[in-house]
C-alpha cells in the first residue's frame, strides 16, 4: 500500500487564492486588513519566518508592518510597542514572533495584545472561546491548518479516534480542542499522549488519525502506526547531514519512508503543515479586519 500525499502547498495556495478575493472585496469598501509582526532579537530562523509572513501579506494585498527590536530590548520597550499597535486603526492583527529573548516575559506580552488583534490565538480569551466552541475569536494557526488539511482532503474526523502526540499550548492542546468539538469537520474521540505517557506506542497504534507534534526528529516509526491511519506530521526539525549542501536537512516528527507504506494519507516535511500555518494566519488577519468593521464572517 502507498499512502496518498496530502499536499500542504497546494491546499495553502487555494486558501490564499480565496483570501485574495476577500481582500479585493474589502478594498472595494475602502478597507484593508493590516498585520503587524514584531521580532525581538536576531534569531535567524525567526527572521526567515517573519520574512515569509511579510511576503505573503504583500502577495495578498494585506498591509503589513515589520517591527524589529534589538535583542536587549526591555519589557517596557515591547509593551509600549504593543500598546501603540493595539491603538493603531490600520492594524487588525498583531503577531509577536516566538521565542523572544530570555528577559522578555512572553506570557505577559501575549496578555497585553488586544484579543481582537490576537491572530495567533495565544491570548487566554481566544483560547477559552476556542475550547468552548465559540467562533467569534480566532483559532491557532497550526492546529487550524491541520483541520483544513483534513477537510480539503475529504477526511472526516467524526467518530474516528484521533491521537495527538504532544501537549504544547501551541499545537497539542488546541489540536485536541478543535478535533473534539461538536461541529462539522470535528467530532473525533481524542487521546493526547506525551513524553510521560506509559505504553505510548500502544496508544498511537489505536489512532485512525495520528498527529505528531512532539518536536523530536523521526520519533514516530512504523511500529507506532495503525495500518491505514491518516498521519499528519506537524514537526519540523533541523538535523545534521554532511551529505546535504548546507550540512543539514529538515525532517518531521515522523520517519516518513518507514511510515508512508502503512498510512492511507500522510503529509511530508517540508511541504505539509508548514504552508498551512502561514495561510491560516492570513485568514485570521482578514477575519480580524471584518470583525472590527462589523462584516459577517463565514
Amino acid at each position: 500500500m502507498s499512502a496518498t500525499i496530502i499536499d500542504g502547498k497546494a491546499i495553502a495556495a487555494a486558501v490564499i487564492s480565496t483570501l485574495s478575493e476577500e481582500v479585493d472585496q474589502l478594498k472595494q469598501r475602502n478597507l484593508q486588513p493590516g498585520l503587524a509582526v514584531v521580532l525581538v532579537g536576531e534569531d535567524p530562523a525567526s527572521q526567515v519566518y517573519v520574512g515569509t509572513k511579510v511576503k505573503t501579506c504583500e502577495k495578498l494585498g494585506i498591509y503589513s508592518e515589520k517591527h524589529l527590536l534589538p535583542k536587549d530590548a526591555s519589557m517596557n520597550d515591547v509593551l509600549a510597542l504593543i500598546d501603540r499597535l493595539n491603538r493603531d486603526p490600520k492594524i487588525h492583527g498583531i503577531l509577536v514572533q516566538s521565542p523572544p529573548p530570555p528577559q522578555i516575559d512572553e506570557e505577559a506580552v501575549v496578555a497585553a495584545i488586544d484579543p481582537a488583534k490576537d491572530v495567533d490565538c495565544f491570548h487566554a480569551e481566544n483560547v477559552g472561546k476556542m475550547l468552548i466552541g465559540k467562533t467569534d475569536g480566532f483559532f491557532p494557526c497550526t492546529p487550524h491548518g491541520v483541520m483544513e488539511l483534513l477537510a480539503q482532503s475529504g477526511i472526516d474526523p467524526a467518530g474516528k479516534h484521533a491521537v495527538v502526540i504532544g501537549r504544547s499550548n501551541i499545537v497539542g492542546k488546541p489540536m485536541m480542542a478543535l478535533l473534539v468539538q461538536k461541529s462539522k469537520g470535528a467530532n473525533a474521540t481524542v487521546t493526547v499522549v506525551h513524553s510521560r505517557t506509559a505504553n505510548l506506542a500502544e496508544l498511537t497504534r489505536q489512532g485512525d488519525i495520528l498527529i505528531a507534534a512532539i518536536g523530536k526528529p523521526e520519533f514516530v516509526t512504523a511500529d507506532m502506526v495503525k495500518d491505514g491511519a491518516v498521519v499528519i506530521d506537524v514537526g519540523i526539525n533541523r538535523v545534521e547531514d554532511p551529505s546535504a549542501p548546507k550540512g543539514y536537512r529538515l525532517c518531521g516528527d515522523v520517519k516518513f519512508d518507514e511510515v508512508e507504506p502503512k498510512a492511507s494519507y500522510i503529509t511530508r516535511v517540508p511541504g505539509g503543515v508548514g504552508p498551512m500555518t502561514i495561510a491560516m494566519l492570513m485568514r485570521n488577519a482578514v477575519k480580524a479586519c471584518k470583525m472590527r468593521n462589523g462584516i459577517a464572517v463565514c
